[in-house]
């Protein structure tokens, strides 16, 4: 399971702010506001209400939410220990501002130079799987076609785009999984300089 916690499609929103809870209501219900007519709508809005099977399985699962952020630090904390020291990986930063990460993936950075496509082959010959992580938003279909974005409009995010990877992530990996997913990339990396 990669998410912190599920409530099959859909999520959650929380806020303290009586107007966003009336906008936010009405966006999920269609666009209607709870003054509004049956079927008259105030605004653009979409199908996100949830039915009371995913609300509950939300619920419970919110009463488990320190444990569950838990188990993801703590794999964190295995791979950052682990790869911290690495030559050509670069681990996630976390600013010192940051008040709690809530991990949803791992992803690390390798080194201009490392050929990302053999490292993920080598780690896929190991059963490992991993993914780049994310192509950049200019270079997706949609933005190419619609807007004229092309390669070279934006280098900085296209070399993080170009050199970040996704290694496996989930609150119940072992050390020793974290481990050989380690180990394995260490090797791989090995492979590129040999």
């Amino acid at each position: 399971p990669n998410k912190q916690m599920t409530t099959g499609e859909g999520g959650i929103i929380v806020t303290n702010r009586e107007d966003w809870d009336v906008l936010f209501r009405s966006l999920r219900n269609q666009g209607r506001d709870v003054f509004d007519a049956w079927l008259n709508h105030s605004r653009l809005g979409y199908n996100y209400r949830m039915d009371e099977m995913s609300a509950a399985l939300g619920l419970a699962q919110l009463g488990r939410i320190e444990e569950l952020l838990a188990k993801r630090e703590r794999v964190v904390r295995w791979y950052t220990e682990r790869l911290a020291r690495v030559d050509g990986v670069q681990t996630p930063y976390v600013a010192p501002s940051t008040t709690r990460m809530s991990w949803f993936v791992y992803v690390i950075r390798l080194a201009p130079h490392i050929d990302r496509q053999a490292v993920m082959a080598a780690l896929a010959e190991q059963g490992i799987p991993s993914r780049p992580y994310f192509t950049p938003i200019h270079l997706q279909p949609f933005y190419v076609e619609r807007f004229g974005y092309h390669r070279g409009d934006f280098p900085v995010t296209e070399s993080l785009g170009d050199t970040c990877l996704a290694v496996p992530f989930s609150s119940i990996m072992t050390e020793d999984q974290v481990e050989l997913v380690c180990d394995s990339l260490v090797c791989a990396l090995r492979e590129q300089v040999a």
